[in-house]
C-alpha cells in the first residue's frame, strides 16, 4: 500500500466509533491523518464536548509531527517539558502530550497516518484506536 487511502481511512474511523461504543465509553472524536498529517476523516458523536475533536487531532498531530505515539510524547513531556512546549509552539498549538494518538504503519513499518481519539480517558481513547487500526489489517504504534 502507498499511503493512507480514503476507503481505509473511513475503516478506521468506523471501528474507532464502533469500538468505543461497544466498551461504554463517554462520546468520543475521532481525527485520521494521512502520513503527511492531512485529515482524512473525521467523526465526532452526538454529545461530545466542544473541544473533543481539536484534541483528537491535536493527538494524531503531534504523534505524526514527531514520529512517535502520543504515549511517548506523554513520557517525553514529563521528562523534558521544555522541549515539548517548544514544539507545541511551532505547531502551532496542534500537539496534544497525552495518549490517544496513534502511528498508524503497514506490515514492512512503513509510516502510513495517525489516528487521534478523545471523550474519554486517554488511555481507554488510545485502546480503542489501537483496536481499530489492527481491524484493517495495519499495524498500531501508540509508543512506549
Amino acid at each position: 500500500m502507498s499511503g493512507l487511502t480514503l476507503d481505509i481511512a473511513h475503516a478506521i474511523l468506523a471501528a474507532c466509533l464502533d469500538g468505543a461504543r461497544k466498551r461504554g465509553l463517554k462520546p468520543v472524536a475521532v481525527a485520521v491523518l494521512d502520513e503527511r498529517g492531512a485529515l482524512k476523516a473525521a467523526g465526532v458523536e452526538d454529545r461530545t464536548s466542544l473541544k473533543r475533536f481539536e484534541i483528537a487531532q491535536g493527538k494524531a498531530f503531534g504523534a505524526i509531527a514527531l514520529g512517535m505515539g502520543s504515549r511517548s510524547i506523554f513520557t517525553r513531556a514529563k521528562d523534558q517539558p521544555y522541549f515539548v512546549a517548544a514544539v507545541g509552539t511551532l505547531a502551532g498549538g496542534n500537539l496534544v502530550p497525552v495518549p490517544g494518538g496513534v502511528l498508524i504503519r503497514s506490515a514492512d513499518g512503513t509510516l502510513v497516518g495517525a489516528v487521534g481519539i478523545s471523550g474519554d480517558s486517554s488511555d481507554k481513547d488510545e485502546t480503542v484506536a489501537i483496536e481499530a487500526i489492527g481491524m484493517v489489517g495495519l499495524v498500531a504504534d501508540p509508543g512506549a
